[in-house]
């Protein structure tokens, strides 16, 4: 009788609770503090990342110990400040993240089995505490949704990197999915255009032209078989037909290069110095690739490139921001989710 009952009670010890679908929202990643020892700490995590520097080697070790994490740290701390959030004392990444994760949250409440978080790639809340949290509250099954809406080796495959090394060291591992990149979904580029269109109404001048600016890339990267670039043209392609643009109208261009290799081309720092040189003088920059204003956006394009583009003649300059936590902003990751949870609500 007794070993009867011993086994009825590890049954019931064992019985799982209700299960619940949890859902990760994952961007990119932020310093803590805007200082260089926290910009150090979290360029340290970023650039040691294969997917991101893909030779690790013992140059580049040199090159990041011995030169980059020395002087790189204090240079971008001060364009952390430019953009930083002192109410919250966070980077503007990580009060938009938190906000998009609370408002889909609201939006699924009625899903009583649907818990939502957020994480961060580097830096914090780790991807690892998100998953812990979401496991923490029952969820069997987590949709993890990378916040890039084009896919790239250097930012949606080492989100996934991540959440398999989180999940390896588990016994009872949650079933997991992954959003697909979204560079051409039609809720996507309506967005974008919505949002386009709302600010440049708003503007008191008229553009003469429109920037498309993504982030970039070694092209080494692209010829090793990385499909960023194709998706990059894909939706500044399928932006034109909805706003009715064509190439000249509507340019696409890559930011943010890094080092001495080739990237991705053309560049925007360079595209602003020309337009200005050969007289245009009114323009709009939108940033397609970033699901969150970021120190990219926010101090590189509204403030670096606006310069650039004044400097050598360039008169007016807008910088439209990404989608953000904005109704349409929401209404891309709502239909995103709801639609890799089918099957699972």
């Amino acid at each position: 009788m007794s070993s009867v009952i011993g086994i009825d009670a590890a049954k019931s010890a064992a019985a799982p609770g209700p299960q619940r679908v949890g859902v990760l929202l994952i961007n990119l990643g932020t310093p803590d503090t805007a200082d260089a020892p926290g910009v150090r700490v979290y360029l340290k995590e970023f650039l040691s990342d294969a997917r991101v520097i893909e030779d690790q080697g013992l140059v580049w070790q040199f090159v990041l110990n011995g030169v980059i994490l020395r002087s790189r740290p204090r240079t971008k701390a001060l364009d952390y400040r430019k953009i930083w959030n002192n109410e919250k004392n966070e980077s503007p990444l990580k009060t938009i993240t938190r906000s998009q994760s609370d408002k889909l949250a609201a939006a699924l409440s009625d899903r009583v089995h649907v818990a939502v978080d957020w994480a961060m790639r580097y830096g914090n809340p780790s991807i690892r505490s998100g998953i812990d949290a979401l496991i923490a509250q029952g969820c069997d099954r987590i949709l993890a949704v990378p916040l890039y809406p084009q896919y790239s080796a250097s930012t949606s495959a080492t989100v996934c990197d991540e959440v398999f090394r989180v999940l390896s060291r588990l016994r009872a591992q949650p079933t997991l999915r992954v959003t697909p990149p979204y560079y051409d979904d039609p809720a996507y580029i309506e967005a974008l255009a919505i949002s386009i269109e709302t600010h440049l109404a708003s503007l008191p001048f008229k553009p003469e032209l429109l920037v498309a600016s993504f982030h970039g890339m070694p092209k080494s990267y692209v010829d090793k078989g990385d499909p960023y670039a194709t998706h990059c043209v894909a939706t500044t392609e399928a932006l034109r037909r909805r706003l009715g643009m064509d190439a000249s109208k509507l340019l696409l261009t890559f930011q943010s290069r890094f080092g001495n290799d080739e990237w991705l081309q053309p560049y925007t720092d360079k595209t602003m110095e020309r337009l200005a040189r050969e007289g245009v003088r009114r323009i709009a920059v939108v940033t397609p690739g970033f699901a969150a204003d970021c120190l990219e956006t926010l101090e590189e394009i509204a403030q670096e490139n606006a310069e650039i583009f004044r400097h050598n003649g360039g008169e007016r300059f807008s910088a439209i921001p990404c989608l953000n936590d904005s109704d349409p902003g929401m209404d891309v990751i709502r239909t995103l989710v709801l639609r890799e949870l089918q099957g699972w609500l």
